[in-house]
């Protein structure tokens, strides 16, 4: 049926039925994401952090195995966004990032102690409510995993796009940053298989700067590269058409969205 849809339907009109489909489908959700006293705290902390970093630059830090090749000391008196196990890093760096991200169920799920105890400000998905609680530097956002978008206000609806770091980039841009450099984003995974397929770690990560980072029994998800890009390419739509920019300055990353820069010219 799918497929006799689509070959007399046209796409516009597809597009139109999976947007539509996909709100009738979060309609139970959304009072709930929206109303519930920790979600009106939430929401109001980041009105009040709407641009408060306008025309500065800041750095997102993927978790890539480049980090390894990265002189991430230079980063010291930068603004960060740091994700998910990024704080095994923070002893050996001798400092936090500026701030924290993380939307996976399964990294909150397994990590939510560490999370909790971060001394940083914290956003988490609203789903993660289950295993993280309410606390003064802690934000829920509503994200989702279909009906693509680009929110550039991060107390609104944000799009996953099979990636914590295109979260990062809509956070980023709601903070009011006018340049983003990426690091880390190695957008390379030696693990292969069918993309968001929940897999058990068997031993060793290859995958990211720390071999214990998804350790043996870590549960995880398989990447979904292809609905990555698809989320890059909107976000450096959404930066470029609003007079900021995007930047690859990832050590040898395979991710070809961005401008490529060098790192280290960047603190020269």
């Amino acid at each position: 049926m799918k497929k006799i849809l689509k070959q007399i339907l046209p796409d516009p009109i597809i597009d139109r039925a999976k947007r539509n489909w996909d709100t009738l489908s979060r309609i139970n959700e959304i009072p709930i994401a929206f109303l519930h006293p920790w979600r009106r705290d939430s929401i109001a902390i980041l009105k009040r952090m709407k641009d408060i970093h306008r025309g500065e630059r800041c750095f997102i830090i993927g978790n890539g195995p480049s980090l390894k090749n990265t002189d991430l000391s230079q980063l010291k008196d930068e603004y960060t966004i740091g994700m998910n196990r990024i704080y095994m890093l923070f002893d050996e760096l001798g400092f936090n990032t500026s701030y924290y991200l993380s939307v996976n169920d399964l990294v909150i799920e397994q990590c939510a102690q560490d999370i909790q105890k971060l001394n940083i400000p914290k956003f988490v998905s609203w789903r993660s409510k289950s295993w993280i609680k309410p606390a003064p530097d802690l934000c829920f956002l509503y994200t989702t995993y279909t009906e693509p978008k680009f929110a550039e206000n991060a107390w609104e609806r944000l799009w996953e796009g099979a990636t914590v770091t295109y979260v990062a980039m809509q956070l980023a841009f709601h903070l009011g940053f006018n340049e983003v450099y990426l690091i880390g984003v190695d957008h390379n995974f030696s693990t292969k298989g069918k993309p968001n397929t929940t897999v058990v770690s068997e031993g060793d990560d290859p995958n990211h700067f720390d071999s214990n980072y998804f350790g043996k029994g870590f549960r995880w998800q398989l990447p979904d590269l292809d609905t990555s890009e698809r989320a890059y390419c909107i976000a450096r739509d959404a930066y470029n058409k609003s007079g900021r920019h995007i930047y690859d300055a990832t050590v040898g990353g395979k991710l070809n969205i961005f401008p490529k820069v060098d790192y280290l010219d960047l603190f020269k």
